[in-house]
Parts: C-alpha cells; sequence; structure tokens
C-alpha cells in the first residue's frame, strides 16, 4: 500500500489556473507616451557582442533611456534609441562610430 502525498509548491492558484498560463497582470514593457523613438541603420554588425557594443556606446549617451538593436548579421541592423528628448545626430554617429561601426550611408 502507498500514500500518495504532495507537497505544495505554491505554484498554482486554483482560482486563475496555473502559474505558467495563468492572467496575471503583465508589466508594461512599452514605452512611455513621452518618451521619444528614434532609429538609425547601422552597418557592419556580426554577432551579440558587436550589438553589446553598440547598445553600451548609445547609451552612454545623456538622456538615452532604452537601446534595442534588430541584428541583421553582416548587412544593415537597426537600432531604436528611446530617450526623454531629441538626441543630437552627431552625438549618436560619434556613439557608434566608437563602437567600431558606421551608420548605414554615411562614408568610413
Amino acid at each position: 500500500m502507498t500514500t500518495n502525498e504532495r507537497t505544495d509548491l505554491g505554484l498554482t492558484d486554483s482560482a486563475a489556473g496555473c502559474s505558467c498560463c495563468a492572467t496575471a497582470s503583465v508589466p508594461d514593457t512599452q514605452p512611455a507616451a513621452s518618451t521619444i523613438t528614434e532609429e538609425v541603420l547601422v552597418e557592419g554588425m556580426t554577432c551579440s557582442h558587436c550589438v553589446m557594443s553598440v547598445t553600451e556606446e548609445i547609451s552612454a549617451i545623456d538622456g538615452v533611456d532604452n537601446v534595442s538593436v534588430d541584428l541583421n548579421a553582416g548587412g544593415t541592423s537597426r537600432v531604436t534609441i528611446h530617450s526623454a528628448a531629441p538626441i543630437d545626430a552627431a552625438r549618436v554617429r560619434a556613439a557608434v562610430e566608437e563602437a567600431g561601426y558606421a551608420l548605414a550611408g554615411t562614408p568610413a
């Protein structure tokens, strides 16, 4: 004879279903309405290290809140910059060049 004892791990809420698919509130990851979004195209990035370098340099610009990169390895990658105010294009260009890359359409 075996006893089927179970230990409640607190992973489920009987009213909401299991914890992996319960309808809990998801934090809003969208930028605030007052956030300015700018996109630049960067040539030559090939890997996650490239993305990290460009992200780090652009994030260091005063006023930049968030940077995301849509990597197109070996081609032109889209870099999205979120900020509270417009960021000077020359500062973005300088940051990208400091990381070792160039804006698309910019002479090397």
